[in-house]
């Protein structure tokens, strides 16, 4: 007579099975999480943390009669009517918008003029415009600053021995553009690292069958190069956006050497600098870097959107 099988009984390795995937399942994710930690740890504590701590600082306002006092977003009101906030906002927007593409418009042409492959010590010419880049943003002010100096430097031997009188590009007019000659001067070199191993990555078949066809050098860069290193661009841009709002070694060097054309207010990171250090107030300091940092925020976000458009 046969033995029939309890349906319960036949069902329990299937049961098993599933209980097992369902542990493995749940090791790999411990696992997984077990990796993640450390970073999310530092995450949290080296940005997150300040973040929240500056946020919390902005809500707050140091008054002579009481101490600090909750003040809820009196301090962004008074960021929103403060004239030398503003004013060093559309300066380095005026940065932003000249000196920007005029860096990355020089590190693209050295990266095509690298990559074309007629030039000859291409190895040389790829080292020294990087190099500047290794230099220190303090050294490279204090160096061009002494260069800039009328009355001492490269500036004052030009006028003493050729007789002429160059402008002052530590004048108040000028300061700005002396500034960013510098920048350019330090970041030419990364931009174009960053273009020129975009352009490595670009397969010699394109380039064969554009010659095939009797695409010229400047059809090649338009039609194949330019396409090929959008995203490089997009990032590029992205980056010296940001650097642009973060403006502060520079003119903050500078300001010993040029105290009237640059003031405490130069820049908004400069400020910041000055109300945090010079005036006290930790509290208005934290919220003109909050609002700094939404502005970056959005600015970097439109660039970003603007360049993934361009992709589609």
């Amino acid at each position: 007579m046969a033995v029939l099988t309890p349906p319960s009984a036949a069902g329990r390795p299937a049961a098993g099975r599933g209980r097992s995937r369902g542990g493995r399942a749940g090791g790999r994710r411990q696992v997984g999480w077990a990796f993640v930690a450390p970073f999310l740890l530092v995450f949290a504590l080296v940005f997150l943390a300040p973040i929240a701590y500056s946020i919390h600082l902005s809500l707050f306002r140091d008054q002579l009669i009481g101490g600090n006092h909750f003040v809820g977003l009196g301090n962004y009101t008074q960021a929103l009517h403060d004239h030398a906030f503003w004013s060093g906002l559309s300066r380095v927007g005026l940065f932003l918008v000249v000196q920007v593409p005029v860096m990355l418009g020089i590190a693209l042409l050295v990266a095509l003029a690298l990559d074309s492959g007629r030039l000859y010590g291409r190895g040389f010419f790829r080292i020294s415009i990087f190099l500047p880049y290794a230099v220190p943003a303090v050294v490279a002010t204090l160096m061009w600053g002494f260069m800039y100096g009328k009355r001492f430097g490269l500036v004052a031997s030009v006028n003493e021995h050729l007789h002429t009188s160059l402008p002052d590009p530590l004048a108040p007019g000028w300061v700005l553009a002396s500034i960013g000659n510098i920048v350019t001067w330090e970041f030419v070199g990364y931009n174009m690292l960053i273009f020129y191993a975009a352009l490595r990555v670009v397969p010699a078949s394109l380039y064969e069958a554009a010659s095939i066809d009797g695409a010229g050098q400047w059809r090649i860069i338009a039609a194949i190069k330019l396409p090929a290193i959008r995203g490089a661009l997009v990032i590029a841009t992205i980056f010296s956006v940001i650097g642009s709002f973060q403006l502060f070694n520079e003119p903050s060097i500078l300001k010993n050497l040029a105290p009237n054309a640059i003031t405490t207010y130069f820049t908004p990171n400069l400020y910041t600098y000055s109300l945090s250090f010079s005036g006290q107030q930790h509290n208005y300091a934290a919220t003109i870097a909050i609002v700094m940092g939404v502005v970056t925020m959005i600015v970097a976000y439109v660039v970003q959107l603007r360049g993934m458009r361009k992709e589609v």
